[in-house]
């Protein structure tokens, strides 16, 4: 199936070049293009694309409107264009937020030296959102973070709260019976696209003394990780904080995986940051940090699979499902990728599926 796709941004040049790149695949049509947020949203009506990408700064309209107005109008997968800063970074979360489903860094020196990797990353970044979950995409009021607990957080964009998009009806499946109460020294979650709006969804419902620590693995560049930390300690009951080499865990506290390294667990409890292998594919990786939480807490570790492409995080799970720990998946429905998750069910190592809405409130029932 062909994949149509509406481009939208300012920049004449890369208009064309992202044009230009998408065209050379074959199952991919561009089928129109936009200037700004304005004639993106009476594209995206006229045109009904499978995938837009969209930049933010534009005259007219900005990016993050435009987004939130196609997701009410016509709900359709988004892929933002983005720069390699913290301002970027909490722009691109707030797109996230707005519905748009994944990013890419904008980088007109990597189009110039590495156009086939360029390409490459592109093409796949596009035919993988456009099989997206459309249910998923529809952006919610905004929630004050006050309403949490915590003091009223001031967005990128000088609104107050952060957008937490509205609870799907839960799926009833075979596996979502209520989870077993048990004394965790760890919970681990891993997810990638669609996995900021996910956290979010599940963080925001754990209690401030939550019994156990946590850790997550989210697949996001390294400029990307601070800026997602403090958001999620604005807005969560709990902390969070991007881990530092050394960090210790502790109870009612999520240690976020940074960007560009790996991070592991060691049998006191201590983080290690390691540098990103070049071997591996993804920087964190949700498979290296599982495996080290096997190692590390035996049978007293309950990992948690959420959205996202592929299949990382699976080896990791059947490493702490020898070692007797419980592994969950995010279930099909309220998934916006359906990938990680669905690698997990079919190699028969999720111990229970759950709705996304669902998984915060089990998390607070299933640790004492």
């Amino acid at each position: 199936m062909v994949v149509k796709v509406l481009v939208v941004d300012d920049s004449g040049f890369f208009r064309r070049r992202v044009s230009e790149i998408l065209s050379s695949d074959p199952n991919i049509q561009v089928v129109g293009t936009a200037t700004n947020g304005r004639e993106a949203i009476d594209q995206a009506l006229a045109l009904k694309p499978d995938v837009i990408t969209m930049d933010y700064e534009m005259p007219m309209m900005d990016g993050i409107t435009a987004v939130r107005n196609i997701m009410q109008r016509c709900p359709t997968p988004v892929l933002m264009f983005s720069s390699l800063t913290h301002e970027g970074a909490r722009v691109t979360l707030d797109a996230l937020d707005a519905g748009a489903v994944d990013f890419l860094p904008k980088n007109f020196e990597d189009i110039s030296r590495n156009p086939e990797k360029v390409k490459q990353l592109l093409c796949e970044k596009v035919h993988s959102i456009a099989r997206s979950n459309r249910r998923g995409l529809v952006a919610a009021p905004v929630v004050s973070a006050s309403a949490l607990g915590k003091p009223t957080a001031l967005s990128s964009l000088g609104r107050p709260g952060i957008a937490v998009p509205a609870p799907t009806p839960a799926t009833v499946t075979a596996r979502a019976s209520a989870p077993k109460r048990k004394s965790y020294r760890l919970v681990a979650i891993g997810t990638s696209t669609g996995g900021p709006v996910a956290l979010q969804r599940v963080l925001t419902q754990l209690p401030g003394n939550f019994p156990a620590p946590l850790v997550l693995i989210q697949h996001m560049p390294a400029a990307f990780t601070k800026a997602f930390a403090e958001r999620l300690d604005k807005l969560c009951r709990i902390s969070v904080k991007e881990a530092e080499d050394g960090d210790l865990l502790r109870p009612g506290l999520a240690l976020l995986a940074p960007g560009g390294k790996q991070m592991m667990i060691d049998g006191r409890g201590a983080v290690r940051i390691l540098p990103g292998d070049e071997r591996l594919n993804y920087k964190p990786c949700v498979d290296i940090t599982f495996g080290s939480a096997a190692k590390s807490f035996h049978d007293k570790v309950l990992a948690v699979v959420l959205t996202g492409m592929g299949a990382d995080g699976r080896e990791g799970a059947r490493l702490l499902k020898q070692g007797g720990s419980q592994v969950w998946a995010q279930d099909e429905a309220s998934c916006v990728i359906y990938g990680m998750p669905m690698a997990v069910v079919k190699a028969n190592l999720a111990d229970a599926i759950y709705s996304l809405d669902d998984i915060g409130r089990h998390l607070a029932e299933a640790c004492v």
